[in-house]
């Protein structure tokens, strides 16, 4: 492998190329980078459910996702105002000076050191959302492969160069880089790169978001570091729903064998409903079967952080898991009071697997003290009826507070990739809760705003230039239009 020196020359030597690629010359890139992930999936799926222990179910479904994000930044980028054209005409006679022309629009960062995750071996790894928005942006990828899915990380990294090399693109636009945890932080710190994108533990994520505050130029860190995502249940809706509703959150906290970033690790019940819903829950895990866990570091985890847990006086475990084993991941489940909770940090930690604690709370009084303790996160969940919703609307602000994506409906497993999501949070659930790293919104992480003011005509680019000849939404002179 070449040295980081040579790995992040080459990049910034792309960059200076790829930063001037067209609007549909890179539109057409993506859309190159799917056919040649779609011709190959044959292949990919049977070795991306033996890396990840994930089924090929699984993983078939995460293709389409990952087909499907590509295909959207596309057409994101193809459209093209997404770069917020902005055009303030000059205006040589106004007193008492003259105004000139400035035009301001999002330009291409540099260089991005993208992480893959564990848990999604495609969507959010080699050529997952962050891969795709900073290419999207304009800037080449130097992509750290996570050690959990190293062949599947290396064949889709083989098809995005080679859609680079039939797109036309700079030989160095994508880059894929292997080893551990040295490597990722000599690319962290490297003077060239010009910000990181994460997906993983708050561990390895404070790291990275550590040594990029300390180097001589900081440079933002997008780092989505886990929840627990709770879910708050009043009494009426939970009263009228119970059984549907344990079912529904003992399907959302075991899915995938809890390893989502959304698992709602955290569920507050009302004391008068707390024993009927703590017995719901517990009978419906007894139903779901053992399967195994991303890796055996993770199972290991996993049931460390239980046994840590086992030793706390203020927890009654309803649901016990019922093994050890080096790979299967068994639920688990456990109650506390709120007043306990409350003075208890070690109750938000994220434990990754299909673990849940059921928070009982006496009033709503005590829910609203409950709220302002908590930690940021990336969902809330609001059970409550219309009634419900309509007298709590000071702690429902509250709870706003709190998250990047609030639910008033079904369980927080499942992330819609969009033009409306928001995934992303308050620390500690990520470290720059104005970002997201799902939906379109992603690709605005890797640009910067630039102004132009009195550039020769023949000069400016393209988005920025009289006639507008790309048809795309600019504002003009304080007006919104095409």
């Amino acid at each position: 492998m070449p040295s980081i020196d040579e790995i992040m020359g080459h990049a910034q030597q792309s960059f200076l190329t790829y930063k001037q690629a067209s609007a549909a010359s890179k539109a057409t890139f993506l859309e190159a980078i799917a056919a040649q992930i779609e011709a190959i999936k044959e292949q990919l799926i049977p070795l991306a459910s033996s890396e990840s222990n994930l089924p090929e179910g699984r993983i078939t479904g995460e293709i389409g996702r990952t087909l499907g994000q590509i295909r959207l930044f596309a057409k994101l980028v193809a459209e093209g105002s997404w770069v917020e054209a902005t055009i303030d005409p000059a205006d040589p006679n106004r007193a008492p000076l003259p105004k000139p022309d400035i035009r301001r629009m999002l330009r291409p960062l540099g260089p991005i050191i993208v992480f893959g995750a564990s848990n999604f071996p495609l969507a959010f790894s080699t050529a997952g959302g962050d891969t795709v928005s900073a290419l999207a942006a304009g800037c080449p990828v130097v992509y750290k492969a996570h050690p959990a899915h190293p062949k599947t990380s290396q064949m889709v990294a083989e098809a995005i160069q080679k859609a680079a090399e039939l797109s036309g693109m700079p030989q160095y636009v994508f880059q894929h880089v292997e080893g551990g945890i040295k490597e990722g932080q000599e690319l962290a710190a490297h003077p060239l790169a010009k910000a990181i994108a994460f997906t993983g533990s708050f561990g390895g994520g404070k790291a990275l978001f550590d040594t990029a505050n300390a180097r001589k130029n900081p440079i933002p860190v997008f780092a989505e570091m886990g929840s627990v995502n709770p879910i708050f249940a009043f009494e009426g809706k939970l009263a009228a729903n119970l059984d549907a509703l344990a079912a529904a959150y003992v399907g959302s906290l075991t899915l995938g064998v809890g390893q989502f970033c959304t698992n709602p690790g955290l569920i507050f019940v009302p004391e008068a409903l707390a024993d009927r819903f703590a017995a719901a829950v517990g009978e419906k895990m007894q139903a779901v079967a053992q399967a195994p866990m991303l890796h055996k570091g993770i199972a290991k985890t996993y049931y460390a952080a239980l046994r840590r847990l086992s030793d706390n006086g203020n927890l009654t475990w309803v649901t016990v898991s019922n093994t050890e084993d080096l790979i299967l991941g068994s639920p688990a489940f456990a109650r506390v009071a709120a007043s306990d909770w409350i003075k208890n940090g070690d109750f938000q930690e994220e434990v990754f697997g299909p673990f849940g604690i059921m928070v009982t709370y006496r009033n709503v009084a005590q829910l609203h003290e409950a709220v302002a303790a908590l930690h940021g996160q990336l969902t809330c969940t609001i059970w409550a009826d219309e009634a419900e919703i309509a007298s709590e609307i000071a702690l429902l602000n509250l709870i706003e507070e709190k998250c990047g994506r609030m639910l008033f409906k079904g369980a927080p497993t499942g992330v819609e990739v969009g033009y409306a999501m928001q995934h992303g949070g308050p620390y500690p659930s990520t470290t720059d809760s104005r970002s997201t790293s799902v939906g379109v919104y992603a690709i605005k992480r890797f640009a910067r705003p630039v102004a132009f003011q009195d550039m020769p005509a023949r000069l400016l680019p393209v988005e920025l230039q009289d006639g507008n000849p790309l048809h795309i939404w600019r504002t003009v002179d304080g007006n919104w239009q095409k």
